[in-house]
């Protein structure tokens, strides 16, 4: 525990000499680059101060060698950028230019550092050393990671009539879908599947292309958010006005005898969690009762309807 506390107190030192030796750099500069460097170094400081407090940054880099190194990289690279402001300025670079320059580089200081180093670092790990580091961290009780880490990339691979999808199965429960085999005498021997997975599941969420509706349902079940259940939902009214939909009543048309064959759409439980962590405010996430979905069967977690 007393090692634990010397990194801290090291990581603090190197953040504190970083800030020292930054004072000479500002004061070469003339006039108004210096109150306007001044300014951006003590914002910086700042933001510093504020996250050491909240002990989050401190708290990782004590475990982390990653964070540990990019914190006392900020100090470094800080008193660097107006080193290089000064430089500019004397050397003949118009003011505004380089003090642009300089805020832009401090800024980006400012952001949450480690990710890009720990990215990096990952790339270069073999995929055992990964896992270790994963274990690593989940015995780490500093870590307050909440959301799974699958969540950020979902959200860059949804479409926004999607999110609408995920929203009304969260908040409307299970959708029901039906499916138009050919029925009869010969349906009863081999029924033919005429038309799949038609439902009113775009134009209940308010989807803008309803045409997509099919290739929107196919990515959400590749993503591992919903599922397609060969079971009806408990109320026959669900089904009625779907199957007086005219693509219903053209696919029923279509064959001498058809037969409708009943399912529903569900959210899994990891689409659930999804929705509930990304696409609902934090109060209504957690204070709210949703309609219940049913849980996918094993080890087949239902077939995605094809585009019809």
């Amino acid at each position: 525990m007393d090692d634990d506390f010397e990194e801290v107190r090291e990581v603090r030192a190197v953040s504190r000499d970083g800030a020292e030796g930054f004072a000479p750099a500002v004061e070469a500069l003339p006039g108004l680059a210096r109150v306007a460097a001044a300014a951006c170094w003590h914002s910086t400081e700042w933001g510093m101060r504020t996250t050491a407090r909240a002990g989050r940054r401190v708290a990782r880099a004590v475990t982390d060698p990653v964070e540990a190194a990019a914190l006392a990289r900020d100090a470094t690279e800080a008193a660097s950028v107006l080193g290089g402001l000064a430089r500019a300025v004397s050397s003949g670079v118009p003011l505004g230019t380089a003090l642009t320059s300089a805020g832009q580089s401090l800024v980006e200081l400012g952001e949450p550092p480690g990710q890009d180093g720990r990215d990096q670092r990952r790339q270069e790990m073999t995929l055992r050393e990964r896992g270790a580091e994963l274990l690593e961290r989940s015995r780490d009780v500093w870590n307050d990671d909440v959301a799974h880490p699958a969540y950020e990339r979902i959200l860059d691979e949804l479409a926004p009539d999607e999110a609408r999808i995920l929203l009304l199965l969260l908040q409307g429960g299970p959708q029901p879908s039906v499916d138009v085999r050919t029925g009869g005498p010969v349906g009863m021997v081999n029924s033919q599947l005429v038309a799949p997975g038609l439902s009113m599941i775009g134009a209940r969420a308010g989807c803008r292309h309803l045409d997509q509706v099919p290739s929107y349902l196919n990515n959400l079940f590749r993503l591992g958010l919903v599922w397609f259940s060969r079971e009806a939902l408990r109320d026959p009214l669900e089904y009625q006005v779907v199957e007086a939909q005219p693509d219903v009543l053209e696919a029923m048309h279509s064959v001498k005898f058809p037969k409708v064959v009943r399912r529903s759409i569900h959210l899994t439980p990891f689409g659930e969690d999804f929705c509930r962590t990304c696409l609902v405010d934090e109060e209504t996430g957690s204070g709210t009762t949703f309609p219940a979905h049913g849980l996918p069967p094993e080890p087949d977690s239902g077939e995605p309807p094809s585009s019809g």
